[in-house]
């Protein structure tokens, strides 16, 4: 019975997990990033998808458990892109991000840093996560390289200006004791990211402020192209992309400030760099799934707050649309989305094209 809870019958490109509950998106997450398919080989790759095929096609070979077919979906979902059917490169596939993720944030939570290590930290955390993105980009309907530049160059120069800024401000207050101050300056990461993250959102995006988002009705028929839909949805990402990073660079700094007051690393000042590194690994794998699992992906939205021709062109007094940029680990490569709305049990490909292959980038 257990065995049947967590594996249930088999669907080609659909979650294992329930997406309704925060549970159920928890471990969706927490399956998606799983670092242990990155030492998956060659051959097993092959196999997986082999079995993939057969299924699709009825095929199957007799006695194939769905717990072998989920395993081979998620081995697939790590590992190939969807559009292109080429390998993503390891450092930038999803079930690597924490892993080649965690030596930045341990970097960007230095304490004592020079003007320059700041600007390298923040332009590598933001080089990292533009690579991210590309590799994971939705290939059907490519995106202008320039859109991809402008929204690196923004996070990169507000990242960069917002944190040096912040420490010249830090290092210039008299007031503060060298103590104090070194703590005010393991926070100022935080406000560096999330300025960045909100550029880029509104560099990479702005477009949708103009022509609109598609809005579902009850049954998930678009009922129109919402240019209101599109603040809100813009606004929320905004805002959650600032909420999001918080457990990764606020929980470290405050939980090193507590370590670094024992007699253990207080005897052992060599430790505290291993220490944080790890408690920066920690942070990072169980705060991010926990916090992206926070939020539905669909929004709603009443009729009677859009446009007055989409208000008169659905019987429905309430709407949804996707937020986009935000939980979007469960859409990375899925074109069907179970949404937190009960009446809602279908959203068309066409509807979620402009956040199909997005990261959710510190």
């Amino acid at each position: 019975m257990a065995e049947l809870s967590d594996y249930p019958p088999f669907q080609l490109g659909k979650p294992r997990f329930e997406q309704t509950s925060f549970y159920g998106r928890f471990r969706h997450f927490l399956d998606i990033i799983d670092p242990r398919t990155l030492f998956v080989s060659e051959s097993r790759l092959k196999e997986a998808v082999q079995l993939l095929e057969d299924y699709k096609h009825g095929t199957l070979p007799p006695g194939v458990t769905n717990k072998e077919l989920w395993g081979a979906q998620k081995i697939k979902q790590a590992i190939i892109h969807p559009d292109t059917n080429e390998t993503i490169f390891m450092p930038f596939r999803m079930s690597g991000y924490i892993p080649f993720g965690t030596p930045i944030v341990v970097g960007l939570l230095l304490p004592n840093q020079t003007l320059a290590s700041t600007v390298f930290w923040q332009w590598l955390n933001q080089s990292h996560n533009a690579c991210v993105n590309y590799a994971n980009r939705n290939a059907t309907k490519p995106s202008p390289t320039s859109k991809f530049i402008q929204g690196y160059l923004g996070a990169v120069i507000s990242a960069v200006s917002i944190a040096v800024g912040l420490n010249v401000l830090v290092q210039r207050a008299n007031k503060f004791t060298p103590a104090t101050r070194l703590l005010i300056q393991r926070f100022v990461p935080f406000p560096a990211v999330a300025s960045a993250n909100i550029c880029n959102v509104v560099l990479m995006r702005h477009t949708e402020l103009e022509e609109g988002i598609d809005v579902l009705d009850n049954n998930g028929n678009i009922v129109g192209s919402s240019r209101i839909a599109a603040k809100h949805a813009l606004l929320e990402t905004a805002l959650t992309r600032v909420v999001l990073p918080m457990p990764i660079l606020v929980l470290p700094p405050i939980i090193m400030s507590i370590l670094e007051k024992t007699s253990l690393l207080r005897s052992r000042p060599r430790m505290i760099l291993p220490v944080q590194s790890l408690v920066c690994l920690a942070a990072f794998g169980l705060a991010l799934p926990l916090a992206i699992s926070l939020f539905p992906q669909m929004s709603e939205i009443e009729t009677s707050r859009l446009e007055p021709e989409i208000a008169m062109a659905t019987t429905s007094k309430t709407v949804v649309y996707n937020k986009g940029l935000t939980n979007v680990f469960d859409l990375l490569h899925a074109h069907v989305i179970e949404t937190s709305c009960s009446a809602v049990r279908r959203v068309t490909y066409s509807s979620i094209k402009f956040i199909h292959h997005e990261y959710l980038p510190l």
